[in-house]
């Protein structure tokens, strides 16, 4: 596949679906994203995992109720949204303000949050410091910010700021990065995902992640901050996690799947799910067959838990007035 047949499938995927793409302007410059579904109803918004962006959405969204809206973003550093400034990092907590910033232009009162892996992660902080702006959540292979060992943590940092600070020094002489011809960028998003993500799904990923080489004809980079490697995420204890588990009363569904890890030692997370099954009786644990992207790369597994859980707790919302 070539990148020209890349934009057909996606764009024509897209335009099948009514999907109109969405610019939010912020100090820094603009948050992209795709809406679907009616405009004048406030839609769900999803929030992808590190490195992704607004695409690994593409293949689940048309699944779900079709009554429904949905905003999927482009995080900062990814996809289309801009860059951080030079000489800064990537801080998880930055998602307090950023979706604050959404809701504040869009006027609303309230968030419906759908997120993946990284995405589900900002969004456990969010809702659990925020309750009461957000009315359901739907967490999808991820749960919480992950515990690390304490040697583990010192050495990962004392490895990780010297590779941002080259990574930003890099982002400031605005060199082209390494390209690559479409199969290749293909392999390469293949290959690092460790086969979470099929073949055929990768284009809904690279759509929006890959720009064309100025210097070399039929080639292509990877667009994405190159300083996100280099982030450490939400770096509090499990006490932390556990104090937030307790604020979050809304509807959740927590949507697991059976061939991922855990990424950390799973008593971490065990607590957290029995803190929430105890005092959330709207909290829902499902497990679906499949890999950590099995809602991109099958989503008609993940697609019926999902609609399942909105049927029954989304309410719509038409007390907003839509900037598109």
């Amino acid at each position: 596949m070539d990148t020209q047949s890349l934009e057909t499938l996606v764009e024509r995927h897209d335009r099948e679906h009514g999907v109109q793409e969405v610019r939010i302007r912020v100090p820094f410059g603009e948050l992209a994203g795709k809406w679907w579904g009616p405009r004048n109803v406030r839609p769900i918004v999803c929030l992808h995992g590190w490195q992704d962006n607004a695409g690994t959405f593409d293949t689940l969204i048309p699944l779900l109720p079709s009554h429904m809206s949905f905003l999927a973003l482009d995080l900062p550093g990814h996809g289309y949204s801009s860059r951080i400034p030079d000489g800064m990092s990537y801080q998880p907590m930055n998602v307090f303000y950023l979706l604050n910033f959404v809701m504040h232009e869009y006027g609303w009162r309230k968030i419906s949050l759908l997120s993946h892996s990284m995405g589900s992660v900002l969004h456990y902080a969010y809702a659990a410091i925020f309750p009461t702006r957000v009315d359901l959540l739907i967490s999808l292979d991820a749960l919480k910010p992950q515990i690390f060992r304490p040697a583990g943590l010192v050495s990962m940092m004392a490895e990780l700021t010297p590779e941002l600070l080259r990574a930003d020094l890099r982002n400031q002489e605005r060199t082209e990065p390494p390209s690559y011809t479409y199969a290749e960028t293909v392999d390469r998003l293949y290959e690092g995902a460790v086969n979470s993500i099929t073949r055929e799904a990768c284009p809904f990923l690279l759509q929006r992640n890959l720009r064309k080489s100025a210097k070399f004809p039929d080639r292509y980079y990877f667009a994405r901050d190159s300083r996100l490697k280099y982030g450490t995420g939400f770096l509090w204890s499990q006490e932390v996690n556990k104090r937030l588990a307790l604020n979050l009363t809304m509807p959740f569904l927590f949507v697991k799947a059976t061939e991922s890890p855990y990424w950390e030692r799973k008593q971490y997370y065990d607590e957290v799910i029995e803190i929430l099954e105890r005092n959330n009786a709207r909290f829902e644990l499902r497990y679906v067959e499949g890999t950590h992207h099995v809602h991109l790369s099958h989503p008609e597994r993940v697609a019926p838990v999902v609609a399942d859980f909105l049927n029954r707790y989304w309410q719509r919302d038409e007390e907003m007035a839509s900037k598109l």
